[in-house]
């Protein structure tokens, strides 16, 4: 650590389920983009099983971050100590640990600790970091606590989902695109309107008006990170529909021996307490299914074929 000052900040909350449970959840970090409202993409870079390197992307007081941390897993004590390895601005250094500890057979109580330091100690950024972490740490806790207290039913509540189409054209084609989404209100018919602000290269925060089959429009907003050397977009919807609290995505190009797989995946948590307010007072989470399946499915399609058409043009 730099000679600033360590600030240290600690956040507790009581969870209604197994410290296992608890502990699997924030033990499969590649996971926590559709479970944890600050996290946009988390890349397992290197993992041992016990040792990890993760390059994250989070929202920090309306601002996406990253960085690259370093994790070591205990899972015996429920432990995980995490440290970045190279911290955005204004941090220095940012480290700290998730303790689980069991209070009986169905409670745990989960604890997450942060040190940092703050380049020259500045007052300004100093709260503006304290901020970003209570901010964040408050939102993580609670989102863990909703996941935990409802595991055996969050199976059930997931939907993940793929589309591909086959491209006789360029990957780069493909992916210049999906990369200029700014230019889809006048390409994707179901787009009406779209604004797009890149400050940082590669990580675009977006505004979407679409519409459905079925004539009804939705506002969302959402992060995405491009990767144009792996040919992957990922995205997460920092603002979803009334029958999803989380959705995170993929547009994938792969070029192969004989032409192209552009693909989209969809990765969506229900909003089961809004079932039948959307769908009808008879509705049930199989029938949320479909119509997520469907409704998501139809616009990624219809994108992809027009991916398609731009690439064999």
């Amino acid at each position: 650590m730099s000679a600033e000052q360590v600030h240290r900040t600690r956040h507790e909350i009581e969870v209604a389920a197994p410290a296992d449970v608890v502990y699997g959840i924030i033990s499969d970090a590649v996971a926590w983009p559709l479970y944890f409202p600050p996290n946009v993409h988390v890349q397992r870079l290197e993992s041992d099983g016990r040792r990890e390197r993760l390059r994250m992307w989070a929202t920090a007081n309306d601002r996406i971050t990253s960085w690259t941390s370093r994790r070591e897993l205990d899972p015996e004590a429920r432990r995980i100590e995490f440290r970045q390895e190279r911290s955005a601005a204004p941090v220095t250094s940012m480290g700290g640990t998730w303790i689980v500890e069991p209070c009986d057979a169905q409670r745990s109580r989960l604890a997450l600790l942060h040190d940092f330091t703050v380049r020259d100690d500045a007052a300004d950024d100093v709260t503006w970091v304290e901020r970003a972490t209570d901010t964040n740490s408050r939102a993580e806790l609670g989102s863990l606590k909703e996941l935990a207290e409802r595991w055996t039913r969050l199976s059930g509540q997931v939907l993940s989902f793929e589309d591909s189409v086959r491209v006789d054209g360029p990957a780069e084609k493909v992916y210049e695109f999906l990369y200029r989404v700014r230019d889809w209100p006048d390409l994707v018919p179901h787009v009406s309107r779209l604004e797009v602000t890149e400050d940082e290269p590669g990580v675009q925060t977006m505004s979407m008006d679409t519409r459905t089959a079925d004539g009804s429009a939705h506002t969302t907003t959402s992060v995405r990170v491009c990767f144009p050397d792996a040919g992957r977009i990922v995205y997460k919807q920092t603002s979803t529909p009334a029958l999803m609290s989380a959705h995170t995505g993929e547009w994938r190009v792969v070029a192969d021996a004989s032409g192209v797989t552009v693909t989209s995946r969809h990765d969506v948590i229900l909003r089961e307490e809004n079932i039948r307010r959307v769908l009808g007072e008879n509705a049930g989470v199989a029938d949320a299914h479909r119509y997520l399946r469907e409704a998501l499915g139809r616009n990624s399609t219809v994108t992809l074929n027009l991916a398609k058409a731009y690439a064999e043009k």
